[in-house]
Protein backbone atom coordinates (compact mmCIF):
# COMPACT_ATOMS: atom_id res chain seq x y z
CA UNK A 1 0.00 0.00 0.00
CA UNK A 2 1.06 3.29 -0.91
CA UNK A 3 1.71 6.60 0.84
CA UNK A 4 -0.71 8.28 -0.95
CA UNK A 5 -3.52 5.60 -0.57
CA UNK A 6 -2.93 5.42 2.98
CA UNK A 7 -3.28 9.46 3.29
CA UNK A 8 -6.82 9.38 1.30
CA UNK A 9 -7.94 6.35 3.67
CA UNK A 10 -7.10 8.44 6.69
CA UNK A 11 -8.66 11.53 5.22
CA UNK A 12 -11.93 9.66 4.31
CA UNK A 13 -12.29 8.02 7.64
CA UNK A 14 -11.58 12.07 9.70
CA UNK A 15 -14.23 13.01 7.07
CA UNK A 16 -16.46 10.23 8.06
CA UNK A 17 -15.96 10.67 11.84
CA UNK A 18 -16.30 14.58 11.32
CA UNK A 19 -19.87 13.98 9.35
CA UNK A 20 -21.12 11.35 12.17
CA UNK A 21 -19.92 14.11 15.04
CA UNK A 22 -21.89 16.49 12.73
CA UNK A 23 -24.96 14.63 12.56
CA UNK A 24 -24.93 13.81 16.41
CA UNK A 25 -24.57 17.85 16.89
CA UNK A 26 -27.33 18.55 15.15
CA UNK A 27 -29.97 15.27 16.22
CA UNK A 28 -28.69 17.05 19.88
CA UNK A 29 -29.42 20.46 19.14
CA UNK A 30 -32.78 19.56 17.82
CA UNK A 31 -33.78 17.34 20.85
CA UNK A 32 -32.97 20.65 22.91
CA UNK A 33 -34.83 23.20 20.50
CA UNK A 34 -38.32 20.15 20.85
CA UNK A 35 -37.22 20.50 24.32
CA UNK A 36 -37.61 24.30 24.60
CA UNK A 37 -40.74 24.41 22.26
CA UNK A 38 -42.77 21.73 23.71
CA UNK A 39 -43.92 24.11 26.91
CA UNK A 40 -45.41 26.51 23.93
CA UNK A 41 -46.85 23.60 22.12
CA UNK A 42 -48.74 21.88 25.39
CA UNK A 43 -50.40 25.07 25.94
CA UNK A 44 -51.29 25.69 22.15
CA UNK A 45 -52.65 22.06 21.91
CA UNK A 46 -54.54 22.76 25.13
CA UNK A 47 -56.09 26.14 24.75
CA UNK A 48 -56.53 26.43 20.45
CA UNK A 49 -56.02 22.97 18.99
CA UNK A 50 -58.26 20.82 21.77
CA UNK A 51 -60.64 23.63 22.08
CA UNK A 52 -61.51 24.23 18.04
CA UNK A 53 -61.26 20.57 17.35
CA UNK A 54 -64.45 19.86 20.33
CA UNK A 55 -66.11 22.65 19.02
CA UNK A 56 -66.10 21.03 15.30
CA UNK A 57 -67.44 18.35 16.83
CA UNK A 58 -70.24 19.80 18.42
CA UNK A 59 -70.98 21.31 15.49
CA UNK A 60 -71.62 17.68 13.52
CA UNK A 61 -74.34 17.22 16.15
CA UNK A 62 -77.99 18.57 16.84
CA UNK A 63 -79.64 18.52 20.23
CA UNK A 64 -82.83 18.92 21.35
CA UNK A 65 -85.33 18.06 24.16
CA UNK A 66 -87.55 15.78 22.28
CA UNK A 67 -84.79 13.70 20.48
CA UNK A 68 -81.55 13.98 22.58
CA UNK A 69 -78.33 14.71 21.09
CA UNK A 70 -77.67 13.15 17.41
CA UNK A 71 -75.28 12.93 14.55
CA UNK A 72 -76.22 15.21 11.67
CA UNK A 73 -73.33 15.72 9.91
CA UNK A 74 -72.95 19.06 7.67
CA UNK A 75 -76.89 19.64 8.32
CA UNK A 76 -76.15 22.55 10.73
CA UNK A 77 -73.85 24.20 8.19
CA UNK A 78 -76.50 23.84 5.38
CA UNK A 79 -79.32 25.98 8.09
CA UNK A 80 -76.23 28.51 8.72
CA UNK A 81 -75.63 29.05 5.38
CA UNK A 82 -79.45 29.83 4.73
CA UNK A 83 -80.30 31.38 7.73
CA UNK A 84 -81.70 35.08 7.30
CA UNK A 85 -80.13 36.22 10.45
CA UNK A 86 -76.20 35.07 9.62
CA UNK A 87 -76.35 36.46 6.48
CA UNK A 88 -77.89 39.24 7.26
CA UNK A 89 -75.04 39.58 9.72
CA UNK A 90 -72.55 38.79 7.12
CA UNK A 91 -73.63 40.96 4.82
CA UNK A 92 -73.15 43.94 7.52
CA UNK A 93 -69.99 43.55 8.78
CA UNK A 94 -69.02 43.51 4.80
CA UNK A 95 -70.36 46.88 4.96
CA UNK A 96 -68.41 48.01 7.98
CA UNK A 97 -65.22 46.56 5.83
CA UNK A 98 -66.03 48.41 2.61
CA UNK A 99 -65.98 51.55 4.92
CA UNK A 100 -63.68 50.90 8.03
CA UNK A 101 -60.71 49.63 6.06
CA UNK A 102 -60.58 52.64 3.48
CA UNK A 103 -61.16 55.17 6.67
CA UNK A 104 -58.52 53.58 9.05
CA UNK A 105 -56.09 52.74 5.72
CA UNK A 106 -56.20 56.57 4.49
CA UNK A 107 -55.90 57.58 8.41
CA UNK A 108 -53.03 55.86 9.21
CA UNK A 109 -51.76 56.39 6.25
CA UNK A 110 -51.77 60.04 6.33
CA UNK A 111 -50.24 60.11 9.64
CA UNK A 112 -47.16 58.02 9.21
CA UNK A 113 -46.49 60.49 5.61
CA UNK A 114 -46.33 63.44 8.12
CA UNK A 115 -44.35 61.94 11.01
CA UNK A 116 -42.10 60.72 8.17
CA UNK A 117 -41.61 64.24 7.06
CA UNK A 118 -40.92 65.52 10.62
CA UNK A 119 -37.92 65.23 12.32
CA UNK A 120 -38.39 67.79 14.91
CA UNK A 121 -39.39 66.50 19.15
CA UNK A 122 -43.22 67.44 17.62
CA UNK A 123 -43.13 63.79 15.46
CA UNK A 124 -42.94 61.99 18.84
CA UNK A 125 -44.96 63.37 20.86
CA UNK A 126 -46.98 62.82 17.62
CA UNK A 127 -46.54 59.36 16.97
CA UNK A 128 -47.14 59.05 21.00
CA UNK A 129 -50.48 60.88 21.25
CA UNK A 130 -51.63 59.03 17.92
CA UNK A 131 -51.02 55.69 19.35
CA UNK A 132 -52.55 55.78 22.47
CA UNK A 133 -56.21 54.73 21.68
CA UNK A 134 -54.99 51.62 20.52
CA UNK A 135 -53.45 50.81 24.14
CA UNK A 136 -56.78 51.74 25.67
CA UNK A 137 -58.23 48.44 25.99
CA UNK A 138 -61.28 48.34 23.53
CA UNK A 139 -64.22 47.90 26.36
CA UNK A 140 -62.98 50.93 27.61
CA UNK A 141 -62.97 52.89 25.03
CA UNK A 142 -66.09 51.68 23.73
CA UNK A 143 -67.72 52.37 26.71
CA UNK A 144 -65.86 56.17 26.47
CA UNK A 145 -67.67 56.74 23.49
CA UNK A 146 -70.91 55.62 24.71
CA UNK A 147 -70.32 58.45 27.26
CA UNK A 148 -69.23 61.13 24.58
CA UNK A 149 -72.12 59.56 21.99
CA UNK A 150 -74.76 60.07 25.04
CA UNK A 151 -77.32 63.10 23.88
CA UNK A 152 -77.77 63.83 28.02
CA UNK A 153 -74.72 63.30 29.22
CA UNK A 154 -72.38 63.92 26.78
CA UNK A 155 -70.20 66.90 25.37
CA UNK A 156 -72.34 67.38 22.52
CA UNK A 157 -75.44 68.09 24.77
CA UNK A 158 -73.53 70.97 26.30
CA UNK A 159 -72.56 71.75 23.14
CA UNK A 160 -75.61 72.48 21.45
CA UNK A 161 -77.35 73.40 24.62
CA UNK A 162 -76.03 76.25 24.60
CA UNK A 163 -77.11 77.40 21.09
CA UNK A 164 -80.92 76.49 22.11
CA UNK A 165 -80.61 73.10 20.37
CA UNK A 166 -81.21 69.36 20.89
CA UNK A 167 -77.95 67.34 20.52
CA UNK A 168 -77.84 64.61 17.21
CA UNK A 169 -78.63 61.26 18.29
CA UNK A 170 -75.36 59.14 17.37
CA UNK A 171 -76.48 55.82 18.90
CA UNK A 172 -80.11 56.05 16.96
CA UNK A 173 -80.16 53.20 14.26
CA UNK A 174 -80.13 55.20 11.72
CA UNK A 175 -76.61 56.55 12.88
CA UNK A 176 -75.16 53.95 14.90
CA UNK A 177 -73.06 52.73 11.51
CA UNK A 178 -71.46 56.24 11.48
CA UNK A 179 -70.73 55.79 15.66
CA UNK A 180 -69.47 52.34 15.34
CA UNK A 181 -67.25 53.44 12.10
CA UNK A 182 -65.68 56.19 14.08
CA UNK A 183 -64.94 54.42 17.48
CA UNK A 184 -62.99 51.19 15.52
CA UNK A 185 -60.95 53.89 13.37
CA UNK A 186 -60.37 55.80 16.38
CA UNK A 187 -59.26 52.68 17.93
CA UNK A 188 -57.26 50.84 15.06
CA UNK A 189 -55.54 53.89 13.04
CA UNK A 190 -52.73 54.66 15.32
CA UNK A 191 -51.75 50.71 15.29
CA UNK A 192 -51.78 51.00 11.45
CA UNK A 193 -49.91 53.97 11.58
CA UNK A 194 -46.74 52.69 13.52
CA UNK A 195 -46.49 49.91 10.99
CA UNK A 196 -46.57 52.47 7.58
CA UNK A 197 -44.13 54.94 9.85
CA UNK A 198 -41.85 51.77 10.52
CA UNK A 199 -42.02 50.68 6.52
CA UNK A 200 -41.20 53.75 5.73
CA UNK A 201 -38.18 54.37 7.76
CA UNK A 202 -36.60 51.38 6.32
CA UNK A 203 -36.31 52.96 2.86
CA UNK A 204 -33.13 54.08 2.51
CA UNK A 205 -32.83 58.11 2.30
CA UNK A 206 -30.42 58.06 -0.63
CA UNK A 207 -33.66 57.44 -2.60
CA UNK A 208 -35.31 60.68 -1.19
CA UNK A 209 -32.26 62.49 -2.31
CA UNK A 210 -32.43 60.92 -5.43
CA UNK A 211 -35.56 61.86 -6.01
CA UNK A 212 -34.98 65.75 -4.82
CA UNK A 213 -32.27 66.18 -6.90
CA UNK A 214 -34.40 65.04 -10.07
CA UNK A 215 -36.95 67.92 -9.06
CA UNK A 216 -39.45 65.79 -7.70
CA UNK A 217 -41.70 67.80 -4.90
CA UNK A 218 -42.93 66.10 -1.77
CA UNK A 219 -45.77 65.31 -3.04
CA UNK A 220 -44.54 62.94 -5.70
CA UNK A 221 -41.95 61.49 -3.66
CA UNK A 222 -44.75 60.51 -0.98
CA UNK A 223 -47.03 59.09 -4.00
CA UNK A 224 -44.56 57.44 -6.42
CA UNK A 225 -41.76 56.64 -4.45
CA UNK A 226 -42.82 56.21 -0.50
CA UNK A 227 -46.28 54.62 -1.38
CA UNK A 228 -45.27 51.69 -3.72
CA UNK A 229 -42.29 50.74 -1.92
CA UNK A 230 -44.21 49.87 1.66
CA UNK A 231 -47.14 48.13 -0.83
CA UNK A 232 -46.32 44.56 1.36
CA UNK A 233 -46.71 46.56 4.63
CA UNK A 234 -50.05 48.39 3.14
CA UNK A 235 -51.29 44.41 1.84
CA UNK A 236 -50.94 43.29 5.86
CA UNK A 237 -52.64 45.66 7.26
CA UNK A 238 -55.46 45.55 4.55
CA UNK A 239 -55.09 42.05 5.93
CA UNK A 240 -55.03 42.06 9.43
CA UNK A 241 -58.36 45.11 9.47
CA UNK A 242 -60.64 43.03 6.90
CA UNK A 243 -60.15 39.91 9.23
CA UNK A 244 -61.18 41.81 12.56
CA UNK A 245 -63.87 43.49 10.94
CA UNK A 246 -65.28 39.91 10.27
CA UNK A 247 -64.93 39.05 13.26
CA UNK A 248 -66.59 42.28 14.55
CA UNK A 249 -68.02 41.57 18.23
CA UNK A 250 -66.85 43.75 21.28
CA UNK A 251 -67.76 47.71 20.25
CA UNK A 252 -71.40 46.69 19.15
CA UNK A 253 -71.70 44.42 22.45
CA UNK A 254 -70.34 47.29 24.59
CA UNK A 255 -72.84 49.81 22.84
CA UNK A 256 -76.01 47.95 22.58
CA UNK A 257 -76.79 48.54 26.52
CA UNK A 258 -77.12 52.27 25.35
CA UNK A 259 -77.98 51.63 21.93
CA UNK A 260 -81.67 50.80 22.47
CA UNK A 261 -83.13 49.01 19.21
CA UNK A 262 -80.23 50.12 17.34
CA UNK A 263 -77.59 47.05 17.68
CA UNK A 264 -79.92 43.43 18.27
CA UNK A 265 -78.94 39.69 19.46
CA UNK A 266 -77.19 38.93 15.53
CA UNK A 267 -75.91 42.34 14.62
CA UNK A 268 -72.72 40.27 13.57
CA UNK A 269 -72.46 36.75 13.23
CA UNK A 270 -70.02 36.87 16.33
CA UNK A 271 -72.60 38.39 18.20
CA UNK A 272 -75.19 35.75 16.80
CA UNK A 273 -73.04 33.05 17.72
CA UNK A 274 -72.21 34.22 21.26
CA UNK A 275 -75.92 34.54 21.81
CA UNK A 276 -77.09 31.28 20.61
CA UNK A 277 -74.73 29.88 22.75
CA UNK A 278 -75.07 31.83 25.70
CA UNK A 279 -79.01 33.07 25.77
CA UNK A 280 -80.63 29.79 23.78
CA UNK A 281 -78.03 27.24 24.79
CA UNK A 282 -77.87 26.00 21.47
CA UNK A 283 -74.02 24.98 21.53
CA UNK A 284 -74.33 22.97 18.43
CA UNK A 285 -75.71 25.43 16.55
CA UNK A 286 -73.61 28.31 17.65
CA UNK A 287 -70.32 25.95 16.90
CA UNK A 288 -71.40 25.83 13.29
CA UNK A 289 -72.02 29.60 12.80
CA UNK A 290 -68.46 30.04 14.50
CA UNK A 291 -67.05 27.57 11.97
CA UNK A 292 -68.75 29.03 9.03
CA UNK A 293 -67.93 32.62 9.68
CA UNK A 294 -63.90 31.25 9.94
CA UNK A 295 -64.59 29.73 6.79
CA UNK A 296 -65.97 32.76 4.92
CA UNK A 297 -62.71 34.68 6.92
CA UNK A 298 -60.41 32.03 5.10
CA UNK A 299 -61.88 31.94 1.65
CA UNK A 300 -61.58 35.90 1.55
CA UNK A 301 -58.38 36.23 2.92
CA UNK A 302 -57.22 33.30 0.61
CA UNK A 303 -58.24 35.33 -2.61
CA UNK A 304 -57.34 38.76 -1.43
CA UNK A 305 -53.59 37.29 -0.78
CA UNK A 306 -53.96 35.77 -4.46
CA UNK A 307 -54.71 39.21 -5.55
CA UNK A 308 -52.42 40.98 -3.92
CA UNK A 309 -49.77 38.31 -4.51
CA UNK A 310 -47.32 41.10 -6.37
CA UNK A 311 -47.43 43.58 -4.11
CA UNK A 312 -47.49 41.52 -0.66
CA UNK A 313 -44.24 39.89 -2.19
CA UNK A 314 -45.75 36.34 -2.28
CA UNK A 315 -45.18 36.44 -5.94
Amino acid sequence: MTTQTITTAGSRGRGHRAQSGGSTLVRRRQRWGWLFVTPFLVVFAAFLIFPLGYAFGMSLFTSTLATGTDFTGIANYVRAFSDPLFLGGMGRVLLYAIVMIPAQLLVALAAALVLDSLSSWLSKLSRLLIFVPYAIPVVIGALMWSFLYSPRFGPAATLFSVVGLEAPQFLAPDSIFGSLVNIVTWQWSGYYMIVIYAALRSIDPSIYEAARIDGANGWQTATRIKIPMISSSMVMIIMFALIGTLQFFTEPVVLRNVAQGAIDASYTPNMYAYSLAFSYSQFNYASAIAFSLGILVFIGSFFFLFLTRKQSGLK
